[in-house]
């Protein structure tokens, strides 16, 4: 499944007095994958580390003079090459202080842009669609230059490859609304010309995007209408003479994305590998008519794989250098690194989501759940007896109804009706290869419970959750349905199974499951090894406590009066706020709020929903975090149980979180004074603990550096001071 992680800034932005263009002109990779040269819209040049998000040098041309396009690094001489005034080619090495001392050369025609694909020579590309190697054109500037292009013909992108045998500069153009796509061959010298497929009159693309795969150039762009398509474009075939006619170009639709009612006005798709593309300033198809997304959709699936809301304005630009996506919005570029695992039916599905080491490696989950839900006896079935299942399911789905028959019932039948012909289905269903459109099924449940009121079948959406052929992006609405029919074991099975709920989701269920009273919540039927954990946790109350994780309650008493210095006031803040020793919710209230726990958030996300939380629910979570912690912290608790329970990462990131949000209503709280000193004793044993570490490693690295002598005999003693 692809996932976008936390991203970080490299830089601010000015944006451009018409608001409709960030000031980046081009981003492009330099000496390695950790190096990027960032070209702004007006005068300069700057190299970034970006794990550093530091620049390490900058070169900027004389007031009046302007940068045309974006500067590329030359790997095999290590020089950098821009132009600016359209005419001016600049070449100069990162020890040059002052550009305007490097060399320069004017050329006679404007240029369009410089490409340098990894290992080749820079390639020039002229206004007029007219290509030169670098080194050719330097060596005559002036030389004259052709003009590919007809009048009003004009160059709209243009990128560079290399394949095993040649070099390519690939551009569009545009002419009185019809678009065109030149392969333009280095060494030998040619050129092909192919024509796109019109789309709705008076749309152009708004994004191109190319790569090389399968001795085939993929070349990918997007339409206002939120339409993209994708044309292969062979580069073994002979290439026609120039000045030929251009050839028609087929496509193929990959995805159609939910713009709503208005089209797109600056938005980019690109490839990050055969199966996923990143698609920014596209509506999520969930969060409203906002624009102000970055996704990426896997196109063998036609999911929605992973979603991060970006700050400000996007800009339409967008590009990808080594797992890396580099984004400018509002008044920053940033850097959001991902990951696009290899394309599979069970990762597009979430059957493959690993919660734990220990449930990748169990291979019975989805029977597990039938147990659960069923009570059946889930005996792994013999070979002869599998043969016979299936054999069994071949005559039954002749005389049963088939899903497309199934949703149609859904759309009138009864609830009882339902929920037994979907159960017939699934019993039919091999439980290791669910068929995606099952997923269809839970979407007409929801579509129909919204619509009716009287209708609502938990049955059947608990039965189609467990099968992963669900996510949140997919079906949007069953978890708040859930919430709203106060259906918590479907909440329950919505936290465990999907893995892309939106923050103000989880924040919806938080609030929900806080202000849930525990006689109401004792009465639910929850998934048993959730509440087994947090009944584990609750007869481990009164066990011997001892110092683990650095934290000790004796300690917590010791830092908790350090910062009161009257004796009294000591003893009455020590009776006042001891620690947390009583879990302060129900077990069943506890399963659910651990359930919020575990599911993935981003912070920055997070934080303005939580400031929505009342002053009580936030200090019943603080304490039932409180109470987590302790019990992680005693040598009567272990994590190796084997169920699927909360971190100690978790819990102490959820702490800071809530701090972080409610900090000024906690510290004007006197119900809150005495949990605030426990968590500060918190803090202060970690960071007794992890200086206790430092000093072990230190300790470590001294006694490898020690030179062991050869020859120790048959028996020796040696003594090692540390200290």
């Amino acid at each position: 499944m692809a996932a976008l992680c936390e991203g970080y800034t490299l830089c601010g932005l000015v944006p451009a007095v018409n608001r409709r263009s960030s000031e980046i002109k081009g981003i492009e990779e330099e000496r390695d994958s950790d190096h990027v040269i960032v070209t702004d819209s007006s005068r300069s040049v700057t190299l970034y580390k970006v794990s550093d998000q530091k620049p390490l040098g900058s070169w900027t041309v004389k007031q009046g003079q302007v940068l045309t396009c974006a500067a590329v690094f030359n790997r095999l001489t290590n020089e950098y090459v821009a132009v600016s005034d359209n005419k001016v080619i600049r070449i100069w090495k990162e020890d040059d202080i002052i550009l305007d001392k490097a060399f320069k050369a004017t050329v006679s025609a404007d240029v369009r842009s410089v490409h340098c694909a990894h290992g080749a020579e820079p390639a020039v590309l002229f206004q007029r669609g007219a290509v030169r190697l670098l080194d050719s054109l330097l060596s005559a500037p002036q030389q004259p230059v052709e003009e590919v292009l007809v009048q009003d013909e004009a160059i709209r992108w243009s990128t560079n490859i290399v394949t095993e045998t040649q070099q390519m500069v690939i551009f569009t153009t545009e002419l009185k609304g019809d678009h065109f796509l030149y392969l333009q061959r280095l060494k030998p010298n040619s050129v092909q010309k192919y024509r796109l497929e019109p789309e709705e009159p008076g749309l152009s693309p708004l994004s191109f995007w190319a790569s090389y795969r399968d001795k085939n150039i993929c070349l990918l762009y997007l339409y206002p209408n939120g339409r993209v398509y994708q044309s292969l474009v062979s580069v073994r075939g002979p290439a026609p003479d120039d000045g030929a006619q251009a050839v028609p170009l087929p496509r193929d639709q990959l995805l159609s994305l939910p713009v709503g009612e208005e089209l797109l006005e600056a938005a980019s798709a690109i490839f990050l590998d055969d199966a996923h593309v990143a698609v920014v300033g596209v509506p999520h198809p969930s969060a409203g008519p906002g624009k102000d997304f970055l996704c990426i959709w896997n196109t063998n699936f036609q999911t929605l794989q992973a979603a991060k809301e970006m700050a400000g304005k996007l800009y339409g630009q967008l590009w990808s250098f080594s797992s890396k996506l580099f984004i400018p919005h509002g008044k920053a570029l940033s850097v959001i690194p991902f990951a696009c695992p290899r394309s599979s039916l069970a990762l597009a599905l979430g059957k493959l989501k690993q919660v734990k080491t220990e449930e990748s490696k169990t291979s019975t989950v989805v029977p597990s759940w039938n147990t659960i839900l069923h009570g059946e006896e889930a005996a792994p079935p013999k070979t002869a007896e599998a043969r016979k299942t299936r054999t069994t399911r071949k005559m039954q789905s002749s005389l049963s109804l088939t899903i497309d028959q199934v949703q149609d019932l859904i759309k009138t039948a009864p609830v009882e009706e339902v929920e037994k012909e979907v159960q017939e289905l699934l019993s039919r269903q091999d439980p290791k290869d669910p068929q995606p459109s099952l997923g269809q099924l839970a979407l007409a449940l929801v579509s129909r419970s919204l619509a009716d009121p009287k209708f609502y079948s938990s049955r059947a959406l608990t039965q189609l959750v467990p099968i992963r052929c669900l996510s949140h992006s997919v079906c949007p609405d069953l978890l708040p349905l859930a919430l709203e029919k106060r259906d918590y074991f479907l909440c329950q099975l919505c936290l465990l199974f999907f893995h892309d709920i939106p923050e103000a989701v989880t924040c919806a269920c938080l609030k929900t499951f806080i202000s849930l009273s525990d006689a109401d919540a004792e009465r639910l039927s929850l998934e048993p090894d959730s509440v087994s954990f947090v009944e584990m946790l609750i007869s481990n109350e009164r066990a011997q406590t001892g110092l683990q994780n650095g934290f000790s309650p004796a300690l917590c008493e010791e830092d908790r009066t350090d910062a009161v210095d009257d004796p009294k006031a000591k003893a009455k803040e020590k009776q006042k706020a001891s620690p947390q020793q009583t879990c302060p919710v129900g077990k069943h209230k506890a399963a659910l709020i651990n359930e919020v726990l575990q599911t993935a958030y981003s912070e920055a996300l997070l934080l303005p929903h939580l400031k929505d939380f009342s002053s009580d629910q936030v200090v019943l979570f603080l304490r039932y975090l409180e109470f987590l912690y302790l019990r992680y912290s005693t040598d009567g608790f272990s994590q190796m149980h084997g169920y699927r329970s909360p971190s100690l990462n978790q819990v102490m990131d959820w702490v800071c979180m809530l701090l972080d949000a409610h900090f000024t209503v906690l510290v004007m709280s006197p119900v809150a004074k005495g949990l605030l000193l426990n968590l500060q004793s918190f803090v202060r044993s970690q960071v007794r603990l992890f200086s206790e570490l430092g000093k072990i490693e230190g300790s470590l690295q001294e006694l490898t550096k020690m030179k062991m002598k050869k020859d120790v005999g048959q028996y020796s003693i040696e003594v090692i001071e540390l200290y």
